[in-house]
């Protein structure tokens, strides 16, 4: 009955949920947003639009106007997180992030969907997100972070808009930064150390012969913001070093100085390596001459004087042996002259080589009449 007189009144009833708030436009102004419950309104030039609660936020074409005409029924009704150029604010619900506002943009929640609190902070400064901050933001569709791995054995130099002025030196791990205009990159150095090697450098040195050298260096960087900004590739910078280095000592040398004592070599050209490299925030470890390669018909020619060297020095080594064995020879003589104890033993050792090499001897006159036939070794 209640309704069939509502109806000839002219008034309609609506029944709005708890997940439901309807708003009421009446000739085309802002009337009133009906919460959960039923409701008896008029219907003449009454237009209605429902919305639903539980989508948190309230996005719709009559945000601005309904704020501006009614701001009462907005206040009532609604919360609005507005953040300044410069600075993001984190919007939470009931403890958990829902958004990310970001600078000069705003979101409008509906009041009753919280309860609602929310965060501000300021980017114009650092970009650097919070680690426990930017897990809690995973959840979230559009966080406006970027983030950044470092792995072990390495740091990053951040720069930010293209600048590494204050930006830092990030350590190995995850990182976080805001995404909000302002963009950050990191660019990664291994600062673990390395081997550099320079191979098939051709070589002229003092005197006129072309060799071909490999270099073998190990490196590393211990300042990383330094070698970024001294130059564009600090391990073409080290390549480079080692060739100036390594052609200057080695074109002031001539081929038999170098094959004759190439370590010091390896020193001199060593020092200027390492300052140089010390210059832009490398250390520079051990370098070695590893190979040096002579021309086909240069390595011919060496050949052939090293033969004739050693063959002369294995001459002189005969010869030496010869003199010795004479020597010794002439000192056996000698003891044996002196010493005829000695001769007759020397005279059984010869009968006794010469008899192992006969099948039969006769001996006549014992030992003395044989040794007399066959050789006077004495008058």
């Amino acid at each position: 009955m209640i309704r069939i007189f509502e109806h000839i009144l002219g008034y309609t009833r609506i029944t709005v949920t708890e997940k439901q708030r309807v708003l009421v436009m009446r000739h085309g102004r802002y009337d009133a947003i009906l919460r959960a419950g039923e409701h008896s309104v008029k219907r003449r030039g009454a237009e209605f639009e429902t919305f639903g609660v539980d989508t948190l936020r309230f996005s719709s074409i009559h945000v601005d106007a309904l704020r501006r005409a009614r701001p009462d029924l907005f206040d009532e009704n609604f919360i609005r997180f507005e953040a300044g150029a410069g600075e993001i604010v984190i919007v939470f619900c009931e403890g958990r992030p829902i958004e990310v506002v970001r600078p000069e943009h705003r979101m409008t929640v509906w009041k009753d969907a919280g309860p609602w609190i929310s965060e501000t902070i300021d980017v114009m400064g650092s970009l650097a997100v919070p680690v426990a901050l930017a897990k809690r933001l995973e959840r979230i569709v559009n966080p406006c972070k970027q983030r950044h791995d470092v792995p072990e054995g390495h740091v990053g130099l951040l720069t930010i808009d293209g600048s590494d002025s204050g930006a830092g030196m990030l350590t190995p791990g995850a990182h976080y930064f805001w995404d909000v205009g302002r963009r950050s990159m990191v660019r990664l150095v291994d600062t673990r150390w390395r081997g550099a090697d320079v191979t098939g450098q051709d070589i002229l040195t003092r005197d006129r012969v072309t060799l071909r050298v490999n270099i073998a260096a190990t490196y590393r960087v211990t300042d990383p913001e330094l070698a970024n900004r001294a130059v564009k590739d600090f391990a073409e910078a080290l390549h480079r070093s080692l060739q100036l280095a390594f052609r200057k000592t080695l074109g002031g040398q001539t081929l038999d100085a170098l094959l004759e004592d190439k370590t010091s070599v390896d020193v001199e050209a060593a020092e200027t390596v390492r300052k140089e490299m010390a210059g832009i925030g490398v250390e520079v470890g051990e370098i070695a001459l590893k190979d040096v390669i002579l021309p086909g018909e240069m390595r011919e020619i060496l050949n052939k004087v090293v033969a004739v060297q050693k063959e002369a020095e294995a001459n002189v080594i005969r010869r030496r042996e010869e003199t010795n064995a004479t020597r010794s020879l002439l000192n056996t003589a000698k003891v044996m002259a002196e010493n005829p104890v000695m001769l007759r033993l020397k005279e059984l050792e010869a009968l006794e080589s010469i008899a192992s090499k006969v099948n039969h001897l006769t001996v006549h006159n014992g030992t003395e009449g044989l040794m007399s036939d066959i050789v006077r070794l004495r008058d």
